[in-house]
């Protein structure tokens, strides 16, 4: 009995029994991955020298929100800053759960949401010191700002920080993603993210 435990054992771990077991079924063939311009090849066409750099990229985001009450945005414009899949991504304090939580928005849901509230109330935000770090064709800026209501308020209602990602394609840059805090009296803006006066 125990010569034919034996043999029957070293018929089931030899290789050749490993290859009579079923094969395990084959991976599923995943779709090719189609970028977010291939994926949109109708996207709006950017002025040239709104994208011709990252100054001129962050220095056109900042102008294409800003206007005052009553002036529609020209959300195209806008549009035309971004890839087409981008997010808007402002931080926001979740009080009842003692935790700051993040809202992932798209162009046209951001759009939705802040194109009222801009138009009835004027909102004017502009960059105010801006760090740069570059690699290849990624970027990214960390670019303070701050918001009034009018141009010519003496002082703004909102200053905080917009992080924004960004990709270099061929002669011009995108907005991948703006992820934005705003300053509290317990967070204020640190001193070397300030202009230095």
């Amino acid at each position: 009995m125990r010569k034919l435990t034996l043999s029957v054992s070293l018929i089931l771990f030899t290789p050749g029994a490993f290859a009579q077991r079923a094969a395990a079924p084959a991976s599923p063939t995943l779709p090719p991955l189609v970028g977010s311009l291939a994926g949109h090849p109708g996207w709006p066409a950017a002025q040239p020298q709104d994208v011709r750099s990252i100054a001129a990229i962050v220095d056109a985001l900042y102008d294409v929100i800003s206007g005052p009450k009553g002036q529609e945005r020209d959300w195209n414009r806008m549009r035309s800053l971004f890839l087409p899949d981008a997010r808007l991504v402002p931080s926001r304090a979740d009080r009842n759960a003692h935790r700051t939580d993040a809202v992932f928005l798209t162009l046209d849901g951001y759009i939705q949401r802040a194109s009222p509230r801009m138009t009835a109330e004027g909102f004017f935000e502009h960059g105010i010191h801006n760090d740069v770090q570059q690699f290849g064709n990624i970027a990214h800026v960390w670019s303070t700002y701050e918001s009034r209501h009018a141009a010519g308020d003496a002082r703004p209602f909102d200053r905080g920080i917009n992080s924004i990602q960004l990709l270099k394609s061929g002669i011009r840059y995108y907005i991948v993603e703006i992820l934005w805090d705003s300053e509290t009296p317990v967070s204020p803006i640190p001193q070397e993210y300030l202009p230095k006066h």
